[in-house]
């Protein structure tokens, strides 16, 4: 499914051969369940000693801010690490905090020259994002972002659940 640069695929993030995948990081930079654990556990080592090294300069990454990686061991050559936001309601920003987390991964991989990235369904898992929300956002500050990054060829967004995959899926098509 596509339009535009966009595809939607159901998969593992971990196996995608990108030029980047996105991670569902947290502040901290520390790896954690889900999609970060994922992308850790199958990156091994030096994905955590690269975040280390951040945390070491900067503090950590702030939500809605994204920092890029090696990507270890995975396919993809670099990990871009977007902290999106946990849900609150709706009533601290989140949805804007949300698509800065996918603009700023789009601005990174373009100060990177890189073509082709893969996102997960960012917040929508143990944060709590809902998802159709978080779909809409999604997909339109990816386009927008695109707009400013002609360099950038090809953006996937890889759905682990089914549910993800039939909301992005009914958006692209």
């Amino acid at each position: 499914m596509s339009g535009e640069h966009l595809q939607v695929v159901h998969g593992d993030i971990t196996r995608m051969e990108v030029d980047a995948i996105v991670n569902a990081a947290n502040s901290g930079l520390l790896g954690g369940g889900g999609v970060d654990g994922a992308i850790h556990g199958a990156g091994g080592p030096a994905i955590m000693e690269a975040c280390r090294a951040i945390r070491d300069a900067q503090g950590g990454c702030p939500t809605g801010e994204a920092v890029i990686t090696t990507g270890g061991r995975l396919p993809a050559p670099y990990v871009i690490h977007a902290v999106g936001p946990v849900w609150h309601g709706g009533g601290q920003d989140e949805d804007e905090q949300l698509a800065n987390a996918y603009r700023n991964s789009i601005r990174v991989a373009a100060q990177h020259h890189l073509r082709t990235l893969a996102f997960p369904n960012l917040s929508t898992g143990i944060y709590g994002f809902p998802r159709e929300r978080a779909a809409d956002i999604a997909i339109a500050a990816v386009r927008e972002a695109l707009a400013g990054a002609p360099e950038i060829e090809q953006v996937t967004f890889v759905c682990f659940d089914d549910e993800n995959y039939r909301l992005y899926r009914e958006r692209l098509s």
